[in-house]
């Protein structure tokens, strides 16, 4: 049996290893790591209505390929109007031979396939009948004063409820008097039971269902929500998989899970004993606090915490562990959005092999020239240290990927360009994201007109987007970028702990879920997160623990380390908090007494909850106790305890430095980073998202030989170095990789700085503008003496066009003496591909839009060709403007990015082509 086990178990851990893309040591010959499809960005691939067919699905797949995505996420959803008998049953076996065509041709092209375990989100369907459907708590009240019966029977009300069970009857004396009195009703609902003295709130307790359907469920897929909290209902809900699957292996690299929308779902019909069991105490005498309207009273918060806590522990146990070792079964792995549940996100996201979180709306950015249209933006900011709660999950407990859903309503459809997904998708890096899914790709049978079908949501990463032709451009960037976030291992130097019970301890509401759009809430005002934001601004790196993790943390060589194939860290760090677990603390002071360091912003005051509250109180106080502090002045106090320290003191930042914990001081230039470790060295990821140029020497914590490498041009050279500082050129919105190894260089070419720029010059002969691609129809060819947005100019056709335009012009070099030439397009709508000389510089699909160009040019005359391809949003407005119908889809149709009727035909024109001016600079 114990053979079994390890067998099973030794299984896992190869698969998992195997499906992260462990490998960190292929490289090219070029010195850049061997790309491979993990690395490269995937997509969340809408099959509208299950409408799917051989001939399509081999074009597209093999369109994605070309475009440079590593893989797809199948997510069905409801279809398109008038295609319903192209429609396939969800888990038909029509529909798996769908399944399993893709996955085999995926494959063949060397593209991986994950699948939703679902339609539409989040998880339920016809297979969850009422008694497993998401549950809710509902609570009827009745008063009766002494002598009286009550009159009518304890039965549910609301006729919509008519699956709800009766739980729990107590009532409520005026002076704190509780009497248990559900054994005193009848099966007919009547109440034996009548109070000898005094008045009485009687509260019946029923768990009733939430009603909630799958939302933008696919044919096959419709039904009830799924209660997430009971085991049982899980395992009804997963068999329908395993019976469709045969319970064998589908080629699914990850099963996923999007974020969790049950809404209302308080309750499960278990509750009572899972809560009397983990709590010690019974909950149906406190249900009138639990229900009661908002208070502030710290027994209200504290009975509520307690509740929180139980839900906690019944989603992770019985859906996030359940769920994935149910995929374990099936030789896959999984991929789950934690946030929006109202648990312990740290907790559910370590709970699941590949983390995700999610990007939704649009970040500022002082990026000049990035768009930035107030129309066509959502009033959400995406916050890098949320998306650091899925990456810490993955940091501490050793997990290769760490994934985000990408671009969800980054800006308004069709109009997102690469520039602004660019700075987006470098944040999410920055925050410790390493393996991007574009939010999305529908499926698009080929006989579908243009724009073919469309998701909602999406920012149209697919092959009838007018920017399709240049999407390798962004996709071989982030590519290069995950190949090196994905090596190794994240190397940050702290472990801050984040106080849960300090979120859960709150009177108001009943479930608090923890949403990405409610940061406002529930994230944003902690000290928690203020210290965080500090630290992070002033250098230093950190993962976020929770006291879970923190229970299996060890000493090794005075590092804290939470798991196998996890970085170790230097300092666990507490911010100041009111409520921690006794247990959690003991665990902290161990940890620093076998040599661990230990600092505390401040001393938590109070045990959480109302749980044996007595006892738990003095076993903190007694372990505050012990907490004997030195003062060494400046703030700072140390309690030094077996081989290790506690330091308690508000400014973390000056106890950081006291113990020489050093930040890197590269930030002091606006510089952003992050930090790899493989076994060479270190690599540094360095971006400017600030509204200037950075030309500096900056110092780096990490010494060695240093490498540049460009994962835009994919050039490498050795860095220039100056008293152990390394010289570091950025324009706003680029960025860079830093190799710091202790080998010697893989190349002998240092790297080319711009230095010296002589004046540049203008191509100002005429241009010819010829268009090759794109619709409603092609635009005539055009001669132009100055480059202008190609809808000003005379042809009608222009206006509306939305496709590809090809410039040709001229200029000639007198002498070619410079050591580089910088060629810059300027103002480009959206993206340009150039050929110099008949010879291809490559995509400039983003802000700056230059390239290097010395190795192309010749003295005398040279030749230039640059490819422009335009948004969608002409054409769009265009068909609006006639009338002309394209969208017709069940449930939601198609919406704007405020989730009004969409209607385009009130837009301006947007500004489309090479707006130029294109200038060359010589630099020496």
């Amino acid at each position: 049996m114990q053979a079994k086990r390890f067998l099973k178990v030794f299984f896992i851990s190869i698969l998992i290893y195997n499906c992260a893309g462990a490998q960190t040591a292929n490289k090219n010959s070029n010195g850049w790591p061997v790309i491979e499809k993990q690395m490269k960005p995937w997509a969340r691939w809408w099959w509208m209505g299950n409408a799917v067919d051989e001939k399509s699905q081999l074009l597209v797949l093999q369109q994605y390929k070309d475009a440079g995505l590593g893989g797809l996420e199948i997510t069905p959803i409801y279809g398109a109007v008038g295609f319903e008998k192209q429609y396939l049953q969800f888990l038909s076996p029509q529909w798996m031979n769908a399944l399993h065509y893709t996955v085999n041709q995926a494959k063949s092209l060397g593209l991986g396939i994950d699948m939703n375990t679902g339609t539409g989100w989040p998880f339920g369907g016809p297979q969850i009948k009422p008694e497993n459907a998401a549950t809710k708590l509902v609570t009827q009240q009745y008063k009766l004063k002494a002598g009286e019966k009550l009159t009518e029977a304890i039965k549910i009300k609301d006729p919509k409820q008519n699956f709800a069970v009766l739980q729990a009857v107590t009532a409520y004396g005026e002076n704190n008097e509780v009497v248990d009195l559900f054994q005193l009703v009848q099966p007919d609902g009547s109440l034996k039971w009548s109070p000898v003295k005094g008045s009485y709130d009687i509260y019946a307790v029923f768990a009733g269902k939430t009603l909630q359907m799958v939302k933008r469920a696919a044919p096959g897929g419709e039904g009830f929500t799924l209660d997430h909290l009971d085991k049982n209902s899980v395992d009804v809900y997963l068999k329908r998989f395993t019976d469709a699957f045969g319970n064998k292996s589908q080629g699914v690299r990850a099963f996923f899970n999007d974020s969790y929308e049950v809404y209302g779902a308080t309750w499960t019909p278990t509750f009572f004993e899972e809560f009397k069991k983990n709590r010690g105490y019974d909950l149906q005498k406190h249900i009138k606090d639990l229900v009661g309207k908002d208070s502030t009273s710290e027994n209200t918060a504290r009975l509520k915490s307690d509740y929180r806590e139980t839900m906690d522990e019944l989603l992770l146990g019985n859906f996030t562990q359940n769920w994935t070792n149910w995929a374990h079964q099936l030789k896959s792995i999984t991929k789950n959005q934690s946030h929006g549940s109202p648990c312990n996100l740290l907790d559910l996201y370590g709970a699941v092999d590949i983390p995700e979180t999610e990007t939704f709306g649009s970040s500022y950015f002082p990026i000049p020239g990035l768009r930035r249209d107030a129309a066509d933006i959502r009033n959400v900011d995406p916050d890098p240290m949320m998306c650091k709660f899925a990456s810490s999950a993955a940091h501490t407990g050793g997990k290769k990927l760490v994934s985000s859903e990408t671009f969800t309503w980054l800006t308004e459809h069709f109009k997102t360009s690469f520039s602004q997904c660019k700075p987006e998708a470098e944040q999410l890096f920055l925050a410790g994201i390493n393996h991007i899914f574009y939010h999305g790709t529908t499926n698009s049978p080929a006989n579908i007109p243009w724009p073919g079908w469309l998701f909602y949501a999406s920012v149209e990463m697919n092959p009838n987007n007018s920017l399709w032709p240049q999407a390798k451009g962004l996709n071989n960037y982030i590519a290069r970028c995950q190949s090196i976030l994905q090596a190794g291992q994240a190397d940050n130097e702290l472990l801050i702990y984040w106080p849960i019970y300090d979120v859960w301890n709150k009177a108001k509401g009943l479930e608090m879920a923890l949403k990405v759009h409610d940061v406002d809430e529930w994230l944003h005002p902690t000290p928690f997160y203020k210290l965080s934001k500090q630290l992070s601004k002033v250098g230093y790196s950190f993962d976020f623990a929770s006291d879970r993790l923190l229970a299996k943390t060890k000493i090794i060589n005075n590092m804290l380390n939470t798991a196998s194939g996890a970085s170790n860290y230097k300092v666990l760090i507490v911010p100041q908090c009111e409520m921690i677990n006794p247990e959690t603390l003991n665990k902290m002071v161990d940890l620093a007494s076998n040599g661990g360091t230990v600092i505390f912003q401040s001393l938590p005051k109070d045990a959480p909850g109302l749980s044996n509250l007595i006892e738990r109180r003095n076993q903190l106080k007694t372990a505050l106790n012990k907490l004997i502090f030195n003062d060494l002045g400046k703030g700072i106090k140390q309690y030094k305890i077996g081989e290790g320290n506690v330091f308690l003191g508000d400014d973390v930042q000056k106890i950081l430095t006291f113990i020489k914990i050093n930040r890197e001081e590269l930030t002091n230039t606006g510089l952003q980073f992050v930090r790899r470790k493989v076994s060479t060295g270190k690599y540094y990821y360095l971006v400017n998202h600030t509204a200037k140029a950075i030309d500096d020497f900056i110092p780096l914590n990490e010494k060695g030989n240093v490498t540049i490498l460009d994962p835009q041009s994919e050039a490498i050279g050795i860095a220039a170095v100056k008293e152990g500082k390394i010289r570091v050129q950025l324009k706003s919105g680029e960025s860079i990789f830093l190799k710091v190894s202790n080998e010697k260089n893989t190349t002998n070419k240092p790297w080319l700085y711009l230095n010296q720029p002589k004046k540049d010059f203008v191509l100002n002969k005429p241009w010819l503008l010829h268009f090759t691609a794109g619709g409603p129809a092609l635009p005539a060819d055009q001669n132009l003496d100055k480059l202008v947005s190609w809808t000003t100019l005379a042809d009608p056709k222009l206006e509306a066009f939305s496709g590809t335009g090809v410039y040709t012009s001229s200029f000639t070099l007198s002498t070619k003496t410079a050591k580089e030439y910088v060629l810059n397009l300027n103002q480009v709508d959206e993206s340009a591909r150039v050929w110099i000389n008949g010879k291809e510089v490559g995509i400039l699909w983003s802000i700056p839009f230059e390239a290097r160009i010395g190795k192309y040019l010749k003295e005398g005359n040279n030749t230039i060709k640059v490819e422009v391809v335009n948004l969608m949003a002409n054409r769009i407005r265009d068909m609006d403007i006639k009338k002309i119908q394209w969208r017709n889809y069940h449930e939601i149709n198609f919406v704007n990015i405020n989730y009004k009727n969409f209607d385009a035909s009130s837009w301006a024109v947007m500004p489309s082509g090479l707006i130029g001016p294109v200038t060359i600079t010589p630099f020496n």
